[in-house]
């Protein structure tokens, strides 16, 4: 762990040295003492995961992948099948037994002494336990979206600033190539000035009815998955179909805001800002427990004239990816090392050094760690993430509401909305709140 010898540790081979006594230490492997090359388990980051579904165990993998970057230590989930392939995952990595588990994040942050910590969970937690987390100063690798509504994000970013942690979102995509690429000659005007973007997402989420009530397996603590959200009865809806809901999630739009938004703004220059108009149309399922929307359109309109528009990839002239329209040409992304543009030599040209580089990873779980050992941001920080999902959570506004809305970027105000504004949060079930900063 990243910390310095301790106070008893110290006294006590100052006093032997001062004796002229030698104290033998345990013998150890030769890694965990920093020979042969490798970091020795004083220097590593002491790490946890918070959700070990799919996207959690992804994520845990990727930094056990790192070796001795890292030490995993612990893992929390509400579903016990989870929590033991965790354990074992870690165990297995760290080859030992000692990987502690936890059914509840509250006891997980009090009684874990970290220095970073790895989120995955329904959207629905992000506000609750991404504050708390920060609000304990460790380093947080947060899922995106990082918020579900608004009033959420503006509480997590405000605690980040406050308890100046670092702040890595699993936008991994800023740590891919071609997109840093594709981002790097738009910012840097080799299609001209921009005027018009376009973010194709995935659909999802088509009506499965109202499935019968079942019972809770015993394996998941139902009443703690559910935490802030209203209560309701098991339906067996749980694991990543929790996306489906609005009560936990926004679809397949908010959660790949995140994604071709986020690069969308990367290479535009609007990471740090939002637009000011906003409006669309959605198609919601007609009946039945998924209620988020299958379709969607809406257009967002910026202070300096950029327009946005984000949209299912079907709608769209070049489908799924980030396409960025200029006054000479056009230069589109998208996942498969897809990057292509109206001329193919506007991609061969060279950035000067005089130019805008932006920030550069090749691995974006290597760049948290970095980042947390150096103090340095890392290559997706906290308001750039918030900035791209307020896009989408403004539109999902824009289509509940049927109206447009006018959102005030600096002041992050609706401007003459009641009804939109009382979108900006959602009411927390008893006894949760959200966290003060």
């Amino acid at each position: 762990m990243l910390q310095k010898t301790s106070r008893r540790v110290f006294v006590r081979r100052s006093a032997a040295a001062a004796a002229g006594v030698f104290i033998l230490p345990n013998i150890v492997p030769a890694s965990a003492l920093g020979l042969g090359g490798r970091r020795p388990p004083s220097d590593r980051i002491v790490i946890g995961a918070i959700g070990t579904g799919s996207q959690g165990m992804s994520n845990m993998r990727d930094f056990l992948d790192l070796k001795d970057a890292v030490q995993f230590v612990a893992v929390c989930d509400v579903d016990s099948r989870h929590l033991a392939e965790a354990k074992q995952t870690v165990d297995s990595a760290n080859r030992n037994n000692d990987c502690r588990t936890y059914g509840d994040f509250r006891e997980f942050l009090e009684k874990e002494t970290l220095d970073a910590v790895s989120i995955a969970l329904p959207d629905h937690w992000h506000g609750i336990i991404y504050t708390e987390a920060v609000n304990k100063k460790l380093h947080v690798y947060g899922e995106k979206p990082i918020c579900r509504t608004i009033k959420d994000g503006q509480t997590i970013v405000a605690a980040v600033k406050k308890n100046n942690i670092i702040w890595q979102t699993g936008s991994w995509q800023r740590s891919q190539a071609h997109f840093h690429r594709g981002a790097e000659l738009v910012i840097n005007g080799r299609i001209g000035k921009i005027t018009y973007i376009e973010a194709g997402l995935p659909d999802g989420g088509r009506g499965i009815g109202t499935p019968p009530v079942q019972e809770v397996p015993p394996e998941m603590n139902w009443e703690m998955w559910l935490g802030p959200a209203p209560k309701v009865p098991y339906r067996g809806v749980s694991h990543w179909n929790w996306r489906w809901i609005l009560d936990y999630s926004g679809g397949q739009l908010t959660d790949w805001a995140g994604h071709h938004i986020d690069i969308a703004n990367w290479g535009a220059g609007l990471e740090y800002t939002g637009p000011v108009e906003i409006s669309g149309t959605g198609v919601y399922p007609m009946e039945g427990i998924y209620n988020v929307p299958v379709e969607y359109d809406f257009l967002c309109r910026y202070v300096n004239g950029i327009e946005m528009r984000v949209a299912n990839a079907s709608r769209l002239e070049y489908g799924m990816g980030t396409t960025w329209y200029g006054e000479k040409g056009w230069i589109h992304t998208d996942r498969g090392n897809v990057l292509t543009a109206s001329d193919p030599k506007i991609l061969e040209e060279v950035i000067g050094e005089n130019e805008i580089h932006l920030y550069k990873s090749d691995n974006h779980w290597q760049n948290f760690v970095d980042s947390v050992r150096t103090g340095t941001k890392a290559i997706a920080p906290i308001e750039p993430a918030y900035r791209a999902i307020s896009v989408a959570l403004l539109g999902e506004m824009a289509m509940t509401t049927g109206q447009t809305i006018y959102w005030d970027p600096v002041n992050e105000t609706i401007t003459g909305n009641e009804r939109a504004s009382r979108l900006l949060g959602r009411p927390y079930r008893n006894p949760w709140s959200l966290p003060t900063v």
